[in-house]
This record gives C-alpha cells, sequence and structure tokens, in this order.
C-alpha cells in the first residue's frame, strides 16, 4: 500500500462525485492479492445516516510476489466493464459499481458485508466447501461465457490479449514451461493456443479468492485479466483450486475433487458456442500444467506444503504424460494417487 493511498482514495471518489474533494474519510486497507491496491471507504461522519461505505481499487504496475512480474494498469478499465457486462447478465449476482476513473485506473464498486457474507476461499480452507457452492459458481460461469460468445456481444472494450499474456499466459505457462524441460514444447503449444483465442468472455482469475457468497449466491469480483479468450482457462482455473485444497485440507480429498465434477456439470449445460467434448479436452490438457504453475509459476498459492507441493509436482507430470479421457477419469486418478 502505498503512502499516497488515502489521498488517491480521496481523488477518485471526488472525480466521481461520490464525496468533496477536501472532505474526510476512513480508508481500510484490505487484501487485494498480489495485483491490486484496494480499500474499504467510508465517508461522511460516523454514525450519521448519510454516512456510506465504498469499496476502492487500483491496479499495480508491478505485482508483489518474488519474481519479476509487471503489468499495465490500464487493465483496470477491461476489469470495470467486465463488472459491468455480468451485472447485464446476471444481475441477481452482480456488484453495484459507481463508477472508473481512466485518469487514475481505478473505480468505485459496493462493499458487500453482512453475517451472511463469506469469502469462498476461507470456507474452502476451513473444509466447509458445499457442492451447491461449487456448482453455482459453475452457472454463473456458464452463463457468462454462454452471453458472450455470440457475434452481437460486444468486444471492444476487451481487445487486450497482450495484457492477458503479460498478466496469464507468461507468469502461468512459459515461466513454469522453463522447469520442464520435456514438456516445454506442450506449454509453448497451449499458452499460444490460449493467446490466439478470442471465442468468448473470459475473466481469467475464477479463484475462490474472489468469488463472495452473500446469502447462497456467489459474486464473482476481482476480473483484472477479463479478456477474449479460450473457456477452457477460466474452467481450469477454477478446477485447479479445488484440486489444491482436495490434497492440502485434511479429510477433504474425495468430496473437494468431486466438486470439480459437480461445478462441470454445471457449467456445461450453457456450451452452445462449440462441441463439450472438444472444450473438455483442452481443460485436460490445461488444468495439470496450472496445477504446476501453482507450485513453480511466479504466483504459487501460500498455503502448500513441501510435501503437498511434491505430491502435486508428481501427479501432474503423470497426467500430462498419460492424458485422462474425462474430467471424472482425471479426479480419479487424483484420489487414486493421493495418500489419505
Amino acid at each position: 500500500m502505498t503512502v499516497d493511498f488515502p489521498a488517491r482514495c480521496a481523488e477518485l471518489l471526488a472525480e466521481l462525485g461520490l464525496n468533496e474533494a477536501d472532505a474526510p474519510l476512513s480508508v481500510t486497507p484490505l487484501s487485494g492479492g498480489v495485483a491490486s491496491d484496494i480499500a474499504k471507504v467510508r465517508v461522511g461522519q460516523d454514525g450519521s445516516s448519510d454516512q456510506k461505505t465504498y469499496c476502492v481499487k487500483f491496479a499495480l504496475a508491478k505485482l508483489r510476489v518474488k519474481a519479476d512480474w509487471f503489468a499495465p494498469v490500464t487493465r483496470s478499465f477491461a476489469e470495470y466493464q467486465w463488472l459491468k457486462t455480468a451485472a447485464q447478465i446476471s444481475p441477481d449476482t452482480a456488484i453495484q459499481l459507481y463508477g472508473h476513473s481512466e485518469r487514475l485506473n481505478g473505480f468505485v464498486m459496493s462493499y458487500l458485508q453482512g453475517e451472511e457474507t463469506c469469502l469462498f476461499k476461507s470456507v474452502l480452507l476451513a473444509g466447509d466447501g458445499r457442492a451447491e457452492q461449487a456448482e453455482a459458481v459453475g452457472r454463473l460461469l456458464g452463463r457468462i461465457h454462454a452471453a458472450t460468445a455470440g457475434p452481437e456481444f460486444d468486444r471492444t472494450a476487451f481487445a487486450n490479449r497482450d495484457d492477458f499474456q503479460a498478466i496469464r499466459i507468461e507468469p502461468y505457462l512459459l515461466h513454469t514451461a522453463r522447469l520442464y524441460p520435456s514438456h516445454q514444447a506442450l506449454f509453448h503449444q497451449v499458452a499460444d493456443q490460449l493467446y490466439q483465442s478470442d471465442q468468448l468472455l473470459i475473466h481469467g482469475d475464477v479463484s475462490p479468492k474472489n468469488i463472495l457468497f452473500t446469502e447462497g449466491r456467489p459474486y464473482l469480483l476481482d476480473a483484472e485479466c477479463a479478456t477474449m479468450g479460450d473457456a477452457s482457462f477460466d474452467v481450469c482455473f477454477c478446477l485447479n483450486h479445488f484440486i489444491l485444497k482436495a490434497v492440502h485440507v485434511p479429510g477433504c480429498l474425495a468430496r473437494y475433487l468431486s466438486f470439480c465434477t459437480r461445478f462441470w456439470a454445471a457449467y456445461r449445460g450453457f456450451v452452445v458456442w462449440e462441441d463439450v467434448a472438444g472444450l473438455e479436452a483442452r481443460i485436460l490438457k490445461l488444468l495439470p500444467m496450472m496445477m504446476l504453475a501453482r507450485i513453480d509459476g511466479k504466483s504459487p498459492v501460500e498455503y502448500l506444503s513441501e510435501k503437498d507441493q511434491a505430491h502435486i509436482r508428481q501427479v501432474a507430470l503423470h497426467l500430462l504424460d498419460v492424458p485422462a479421457h474425462s474430467l471424472e477419469a482425471f479426479m480419479q486418478t487424483i484420489e487414486r494417487q493421493t495418500p489419505q
């Protein structure tokens, strides 16, 4: 968080007409992952009827990871446009938006809170994840993908494949490929296919850390990587997190792996833009690479032990060398090879 962050928040709110430039406000930094400065901002006097609470977010130029990882801050615009698009497609799971500043590369949205609000990642790590939650995320993602796959969808705001290359393809696939020379050609083949694809609007970071549940409904946030791309990337990104947490959380292996097939069953009913079998085949090819990427890429997950990391490497490499014929068989292989 930069020293002048409260001043940037005040400037953004003033530009969007949400607060007077010199009016007092309270800024509480939030965990924004590695890519953003994000905060809860209160304006107005404490306890007053006109006090309002917002969530303010700015994109970072250099991400908070050990490796050098830079990304264009203009991705803030694509994120805001993704949130607007998702709100039109699924208004019952939409965050309220208050405006975006191209000059400041930031935007303001509502701050979700309350007893019924929980972060999906926290729920999963506590061992309390439910299949109904995975299915709800699958349906939401399927609705968004299906609604943006047709020729009538306005793609203007998402002509940013080079941003996606910098934010996702290079740090996850190309960086990881250097550590696995015998599989490097396959990594590069998939990376090139992802770069070239523009079949529909993808979120690019469908992770439980970016999903809030309120009253049983999923709210998908943090769309900084949004672009026109391949549906397989979003599906794999989410499935991979279920897999990693299945290995990590004691007693949850079979249950969390079943979330993958439940998510896929909910999602696949929306696939009208291509043959489902073709999409599943690309998922089966990409998913082991994503498993390796979250261990050896530029953004490794923070909760896995060295033993868990070694096991996931072993299973992922096996699935690259001996591909599964279906997503269900993929999960059966992981369960069979994982000590319980």
